[in-house]
């Protein structure tokens, strides 16, 4: 058993797993954190990281470092994606990384951010699924990570991933692109929706996502989503973790988030007030590729990177 940490640090938000992880089947979770840090502030019209946006998540990551050190972690790993990989700036951002965690971060590629979202994701979505008292989704699977800069979209099986493309669409990238009013207009959601069936055209020249069994979604959009379309009383991971969401269900809670006010958004009891803004953009994100693509139901995962991170930090 090895007990790592893993940072996933993306457009959005940051987060820590602290785990314990076996050579063979499933990781023990001895601590998750996520906090908001917006570190893609304003990337896709600068092309660089603002100043403000690397101070907030210096702060939240020498948080984080603490926690893993308390806890005996053996070994660390942080992974920067879409924001970061998109940045002029990307060497302030490592040097501070570098100095408050000790380490480098990883800026990995499209394809490595893909297979980890892959690994994570699908490690536990069977026992998942028995959980919720449903049939495990059959492979092969279609797993799709919506971030804040990017989103990853994997095909693969029980032997890996077959093909993977990493394309510019996430629900920071769209809002700060195209949802400027309150709620947005209607012409501002089509035109994000035109860029979204764009870069779906890009998707489907690499994979081949008509072969997948399954659709598989996960990272915050997509829980935000389900935990709507589910109408919980409060954000609970259990009762999120393998469940599946119809596509009319994803169709109406995307409808009513686009037509809500910012404050309506902001009531929802199961709302992280990080994804207040920016959620319209990401549940559309879910619904238009759903339609795109002919699915009829997503399977929820709250595992994603940051567990695919820790499982492949944890075994060589």
């Amino acid at each position: 058993m090895t007990r790592v940490a893993a940072v996933d640090c993306g457009t959005n938000s940051i987060r820590l797993l602290v785990a314990d992880v076996p050579a063979e089947g499933g990781h023990t979770d001895l601590l998750r954190r996520m906090e908001v840090v917006r570190l893609g502030q304003g990337v896709d019209a600068t092309g660089r990281l603002a100043p403000e946006a690397i101070e907030r998540t210096r702060l939240v990551l020498a948080e984080y470092a603490a926690a893993a050190r308390d806890l005996g972690a053996t070994d660390v790993r942080m992974v920067a994606t879409s924001a970061t990989r998109d940045a002029a700036n990307r060497a302030d951002f490592e040097q501070m990384v570098r100095a408050t965690l000790g380490r480098a971060p990883d800026v990995v590629s499209g394809r490595e951010e893909a297979e980890l979202s892959f690994l994570g994701a699908t490690g536990s979505i069977a026992a998942a699924a028995a959980a919720q008292g449903i049939a495990p989704p059959r492979p092969p699977y279609l797993v799709v990570d919506i971030g804040g800069g990017s989103t990853e979209f994997v095909l693969g099986g029980a032997d890996g991933v077959v093909a993977a493309r990493s394309v510019d669409i996430g629900c920071v990238r769209l809002t700060e692109r195209h949802l400027h009013d309150d709620p947005p207009a209607d012409e501002q959601v089509a035109a994000a929706e035109r860029d979204i069936r764009a870069a779906l055209v890009d998707v489907t020249a690499e994979v081949p996502v008509g072969r997948a069994a399954a659709l598989i979604g996960l990272a915050g959009s997509v829980t935000t989503v389900a935990a709507l379309a589910l109408d919980l009383p409060a954000y609970d991971s259990e009762a999120i973790h393998g469940s599946r969401i119809a596509v009319g269900e994803v169709r109406r809670v995307t409808a009513e988030l686009l037509a809500a006010t910012r404050e309506r958004r902001a009531a929802a009891p199961v709302m992280h007030p990080g994804r207040v803004d920016v959620i319209g953009a990401g549940a559309l994100i879910l619904r238009t590729l759903m339609d795109e693509f002919g699915m009829a139901e997503v399977t929820v995962s709250e595992h994603d990177i940051l567990d695919g991170i820790a499982l492949r930090l944890g075994r060589g």
